[in-house]
């Protein structure tokens, strides 16, 4: 059944009012296995991107019910793309410490780098498999990109999809120690 054009119209309206707002769902973190989202696209970027962090990451497995995003958290938001920070893609991202005001990140796909890491590895590109989770409502497994740490500013965060489980992260920290 498809939507009715005013329909889709006044959800756009609806979800642009709240991203300009910066509205919130009310309440806590989700649990582990839970997932909720913001309605909305993804919010305006408030600031410029400064790039993506370069240097030795201090990670933090530092989860909270705060409602605000935190390492060790799978997040929702704008990832820029490499060759233009000007465009990017909404996608999940595995929050994994802090640089001043920006929380930094390591993008997530279900795309199975495992058939192509070789060719990967030769442009720079290093993956590792984390499992699946509710960070992906479809239950596919993800894997998380090692060699690129993101820089995300919290209030562009648009859904908190999971907290990773402690173990999981701690692993992904050491791999990504390895290749950064």
């Amino acid at each position: 059944m498809r939507t009715p054009r005013w329909t889709t119209t006044l959800l756009r309206a609806a979800r642009a009012l709240g991203s300009l707002t910066g509205a919130r769902p009310r309440g806590g973190r989700p649990k582990v296995g839970t997932s909720t989202r913001t309605p909305g696209a993804p919010p305006p970027r408030a600031t410029t991107y400064p790039g993506d962090f370069v240097g030795t990451v201090r990670t933090r497995y530092s989860p909270r019910p705060d409602g605000a995003p935190d390492p060790g958290e799978i997040v929702w938001t704008w990832v820029p793309f490499e060759e233009d920070a000007t465009r990017g893609k909404d996608r999940p991202v595995l929050l994994v410490g802090r640089d001043g005001p920006w929380l930094l990140g390591l993008q997530l796909t279900s795309r199975d780098h495992d058939l192509d890491a070789e060719r990967e590895a030769r442009y720079g590109r290093y993956w590792m498999d984390i499992g699946s989770g509710p960070w992906d409502r479809q239950g596919r497994a993800s894997e998380v990109r090692l060699d690129r740490v993101i820089r995300v500013d919290p209030g562009a965060v648009r859904r908190e999809g999971a907290v990773l489980e402690r173990r999981a992260f701690d692993r992904v920290a050491e791999a990504m120690a390895r290749r950064v």
